[in-house]
């Protein structure tokens, strides 16, 4: 069944401080598939680490109220689509930025593992981009079977 059952989009300015606001009304979102504590756990972190990197590397840590993060959601009877955009810089080099490890501040704390969460964490994963222009993250998650009711019980 591939019915969207349910819609919503949200902008954040991208502020470190939102990443946490952001995680929490995407798994509150989701809650009426009655997914399990794993699958919102799932969905948080890659949420957390998509809203991370617009904050660090689209607007260059400028956390402006100009800077805007954009959350689309789109709720399907087995699984959740998340879309998360901006319109910064971009990234030049795709395939390189997926790569494990690879990170464009080796002197701070990053680890490069932003792309790697996400696709660990969820079930599929593409990235549109334009340089100069903005990135868009679009995720699906596919929940379970064996944690939704049966009618009639």
């Amino acid at each position: 069944m591939n019915e969207v059952i349910n819609t919503m989009s949200m902008q954040i300015p991208a502020k470190s401080e939102n990443e946490s606001f952001a995680r929490a009304v995407v798994a509150a979102f989701c809650v009426g598939l009655n997914p399990t504590i794993d699958e919102i756990s799932d969905i948080k972190t890659a949420i957390s680490e998509a809203v991370t990197n617009c904050v660090v590397h689209a607007y260059q840590k400028r956390q402006s109220n100009d800077d805007m993060i954009t959350i689309e959601c789109q709720l399907y009877a087995d699984k959740l689509e998340v879309k998360i955009s901006d319109h910064g810089v971009g990234i030049p080099d795709i395939p390189q930025a997926m790569e494990p490890f690879y990170t464009t501040e080796p002197d701070n704390e990053r680890s490069g593992m932003g792309f790697t969460v996400m696709q660990s964490f969820m079930d599929t994963i593409s990235v549109n981009n334009q340089v100069g222009g903005g990135t868009v993250v679009t995720m699906q998650k596919v929940f379970t079977k064996e944690n939704k009711q049966v009618s009639g019980e």
